[in-house]
């Protein structure tokens, strides 16, 4: 049987022979089952191709409705056949993924129109999946200790078994829970403390078994950009612990929504330290025959640790509308640093001898001396500290101390960059005012192929845009009633979108008492799992959909999303990352808070129409965009050909636009 979609002919190559497999693709195959050939994926198919051949980074833009993954699926699953390696693609998040696999998803069309039988394979994320642990303490110290015990009692037989298994069998994975919030989740799945390579339980998870799974993908593997990042930032020291990497060995990469890989990026690069973890796990050498001078040693920087925690509880304080902490670096700071890093020294430095007699157990101690090592990068970074940012995180159980080096370009360019293969970042919102360099500066890459091409939809009369925002109305109550008004002319059918948490529980917290849209059906982010909220949305036509993350990549097309209401533009936060991002840049605000608002609008403005039929109202509930012209004419530049913001006046009356 042939592995190849296409009769290969020898001594022709291989991309060139998968380039004109993909045209008759285009040219004949789809239309003849019922596809639209649009110039633009023709395009971007040849653009592709150029890619592939030379084992290039490119930068394909390309606009709503030109089928990018259909064109890049293509390419992918050919070049991995050939190579015998699969290929990545790497969404932005956990949404766009189902939105990729789903049963009328890209991949199942070419499975159906192509006779192509793809082998996709998901690698999710591990806050994705259920850790047992966390399960069996939820069961007995929540107040919601039926709803866990449900839960339990789901689970599959086998995982309280000790015979092997005969076959994989997928469960915890978070979409298998849509009943719980996302706060109900946080208290059952994985989390960054989980000492894994110590439980007991590590051969029944759900999310090693899922591991074991993808892995033998012959074509595809679907991860987030989390996750692959997180595969490059840990595959040297997986490697050398005789550990597999996250991800196995591949041919070529695709970033779908590429513009959010840097974030993804610096998620990965994240050190977090908590004294409550580290005081647990040294705390285990003490039950241990030891010598007397590691137990003091021990004792000593218990001590430190929490002298540490200490300080930063007093030198940290809430950043308004972000979950992260400021910290006030200062003397006494780098001196609790400098005391504990020396304590830390000594400890290994003693580990090393105790190990020599063989009173500690090996992998015990492989777990401890991996800790410190972490926490020794970490804390590090400290003693230059114009290469680090970091920030505090609140928990019931005391504060986590994140640190992260300033640039992730090296690593992206040592990591991901440099290798022979090609890369495919793939989105609509690529470049800032025609060009690329925005985003290759800040990724690292040196060398790129780039192109663009607009949307064929004909937006002129299917989009309109507004500031809905009355002369005299501002703050809370005047954009509630905005926003009110918008969601009226369309009788719901609304995808909100939210630049923060805070801002979305402030919305959702008045909407009881708005007796205008009382009437109306709202779903919020976190109040279950997302991609049963998305499928709710389809299937309901009046309802309201109110997100933080759905930005990009949500595909409703039809009257369900009639209407997109940003309820205020997407600057940046004000957190520790930005707050860095500005400090290095001559001009921040057009620098780095313009270039990142205005590709997460552009991408916000681009979930109303999603195909040729589609057509409603994008409203912008923002009054920045009154008194400054010159940020309207700005946003005016991201609208498509023929739409220009409008602004509605006191005497307009519903349905007069």
């Amino acid at each position: 049987m042939n592995r190849y979609p296409f009769i290969v002919e020898p001594g022709k190559p291989y991309v060139q022979q998968v380039g004109e497999w993909v045209a008759d693709v285009f040219y004949d195959a789809l239309p003849e089952a019922g596809f639209e050939i649009r110039d633009e994926q023709i395009y971007m198919a040849f653009q592709l191709e150029k890619a592939f051949a030379e084992k290039q980074t490119i930068f394909a833009e390309a606009g709503v409705g030109t089928g990018k993954t259909l064109a890049y699926l293509l390419y992918a699953v050919s070049y991995a056949r050939y190579h015998r390696k699969p290929a990545i693609i790497a969404c932005a998040d956990e949404s766009l993924i189902e939105q990729l696999v789903k049963p009328e998803g890209d991949i199942a069309k070419l499975t159906k129109h192509l006779g192509l039988s793809i082998d996709a394979r998901l690698a999710k994320s591990q806050d994705r999946y259920l850790c047992l642990n966390k399960l069996d303490q939820a069961r007995t110290e929540y107040e919601e200790t039926e709803l866990y015990r449900g839960v339990y009692e789901a689970l599959p037989a086998f995982v309280s078994k000790s015979e092997g298994l005969q076959a994989f069998h997928a469960y915890g994975d978070r979409k298998m829970y849509p009943q719980l919030s996302d706060r109900q989740w946080d208290r059952i799945n994985w989390d960054p403390f989980q000492d894994c390579f110590v439980c007991e339980k590590r051969h029944r998870c759900g999310q090693t078994l899922s591991r074991e799974f993808y892995r033998k993908s012959a074509d595809l593997i679907i991860c987030s950009h989390d996750f692959y990042m997180e595969h490059v930032w840990t595959y040297d020291g997986r490697r050398r612990e005789g550990q597999l990497p996250l991800l196995p060995d591949h041919c070529a990469v695709v970033f779908d929504e590429g513009h959010l890989l840097e974030s993804a990026a610096q998620k990965a690069l994240t050190y977090r330290i908590k004294h409550e973890n580290f005081e647990q796990l040294v705390t285990r050498l003490l039950k241990n025959d030891i010598r007397e001078s590691l137990a003091v040693g021990i004792d000593e920087a218990i001590a430190r640790s929490e002298a540490l925690f200490e300080l930063l509880e007093r030198h940290s304080r809430v950043i308004p509308g972000s979950d992260r902490r400021e910290v006030r670096l200062n003397g006494e700071l780098y001196g609790a640093v400098a005391r504990l890093r020396g304590t830390l020294d000594a400890i290994e430095e003693a580990l090393v001898f105790e190990s020599e007699l063989y009173n500690l157990d090996g992998y015990q101690l492989r777990i401890v001396e991996e800790h410190l090592e972490m926490m020794q990068k970490a804390l590090g970074l400290f003693q230059s500290s114009g290469s680090l940012i970091c920030w505090a995180t609140d928990s019931p159980t005391g504060l986590t101390l994140v640190v992260m080096p300033k640039a992730v370009k090296e690593v992206l360019r040592e990591g991901v960059f440099s290798r022979a293969m090609p890369v495919v970042f793939s989105s609509a919102t690529l470049s800032v005012n025609g060009s690329f360099d925005y985003l290759a500066d800040a990724l690292g890459i040196d060398r790129y192929l780039s192109f663009s091409v607009a949307s064929p939809y004909e937006y002129e009369d299917k989009m309109e845009a507004l500031c809905p925002l009355r002369a005299g109305e501002a703050g809370f109550s005047g954009k509630l009633e905005a926003a009110a008004r918008m969601l009226l002319r369309t009788g719901g059918r609304a995808l909100m979108l939210f630049p923060s948490r805070e801002e979305l529980a402030e919305f959702q917290a008045a909407v009881p008492q708005c007796e205008a849209i009382s009437h109306l059906e709202f779903a919020f982010e976190g109040e279950g799992e997302i991609s049963r909220l998305i499928a709710e949305f389809e299937a309901n036509e009046t309802r309201v959909l109110c997100a933080v993350t759905l930005w990009e990549g949500l595909d409703v097309p039809g009257p369900a999303l009639s209407n997109v209401i940003v309820w205020s533009l997407p600057f940046p936060p004000n957190d520790p990352v930005f707050a860095a991002k500005r400090q290095d840049a001559l001009s921040p605000y057009d620098e780095v808070d313009l270039p990142y608002m205005l590709l997460r609008l552009k991408q916000g403005i681009g979930r109303l129409i999603r195909s040729r039929d589609d057509s409603g109202l994008v409203a912008i509930v923002d009054e920045r965009l009154r008194a400054n012209s010159g940020l309207t004419a700005l946003v005016n530049g991201l609208l498509p050909p023929g739409v220009e913001l409008g602004f509605e006046e006191e005497e307009a009356e519903f349905g007069e636009n």
